[in-house]
């Protein structure tokens, strides 16, 4: 919410329990079957009290941040690769629960076991719930579909790794070590140079298809100095490796 407050775009995970509510409309009429890949583009209410899907109409409502003021889009995609590693999930859950209940010690929270004043007993209704939901996967976005169609979104959502990669590289190859700022300006300038060096490093991967560690290490040795003798300027330059050379020529720099 407060990401779309100042006007930025945002796509992230959805909680699989609210799978049954957002695709009410699939589950009314086709049940809980799906295909390898399916996408279903529909739409998640932003609060749960919010009841923006209605399984009288077959047709997914198409997600506008003006006729849908109480939800968000919501991207839901099937993948059988993805319901045989769920499925494993919940069969160990499920015996788990089972030996809680059958007399086992129970940790502090056991997934599908129910308990009453009666005692434990083994929540069937969740298992058989959770089982209709095997293989899905969420993803919630203010991004209109005519600015972005369905599978972009979850394509972008998995390039979430380039982020996580790239703090780490601020934090190493970039030595964006703790600054101890006491200003503003000053935390924003340490933040800008280093975003800066990181939006350099990411052009330079692109281009030369070579790690930001191995281009630090080829060319962080170089060197070239201009000496003045007798009046007379001498420039004298390291020696290029093959490496130096590749990088150089792919990035269109001089080799001598």
């Amino acid at each position: 919410a407060d990401l779309d407050g100042v006007g930025l775009k945002f796509i992230v995970g959805s909680r699989v329990t609210k799978a049954p509510a957002d695709l009410a409309n699939h589950f009314h009429w086709n049940g809980d079957v799906f295909v390898d890949g399916q996408i279903i583009d529909t739409v998640t209410p932003r609060h749960a009290r919010s009841v923006v899907n209605t399984a009288k109409r077959r047709a997914e409502p198409i997600w506008d941040p003006v006729r849908h003021p109480t939800s968000w889009r919501a991207v839901w995609q099937y993948s059988k690769r993805r319901a045989v590693r769920d499925n494993q999930t919940l069969n160990a859950q499920e015996a788990r629960a089972r030996a809680v209940v059958d007399g086992g010690k129970a940790p502090k929270s056991t997934r599908f076991v129910k308990t009453t004043t009666s005692g434990r007993t083994v929540d069937e209704a969740s298992i058989e719930r959770a089982r209709s939901l095997i293989g899905l996967k969420g993803y919630v976005t203010n991004i209109p579909v005519t600015l972005m169609e369905p599978g972009e979104v979850i394509g972008k959502y998995h390039d979430l790794w380039h982020v996580e990669q790239s703090f780490r590289m601020s934090k190493t190859d970039l030595r964006a070590r703790p600054m101890f700022h006491h200003t503003r300006d000053a935390i924003e300038a340490h933040l800008t140079v280093v975003f800066t060096a990181l939006a350099i490093a990411r052009y330079l991967q692109a281009e030369t298809g070579t790690s930001l560690r191995s281009l630090v290490r080829t060319l962080r040795p170089l060197q070239e100095i201009t000496i003045t003798i007798a009046g007379y300027p001498h420039t004298a330059t390291d020696p290029l490796d093959p490496d130096a050379v590749r990088i150089l020529t792919a990035l269109g720099l001089p080799t001598r």
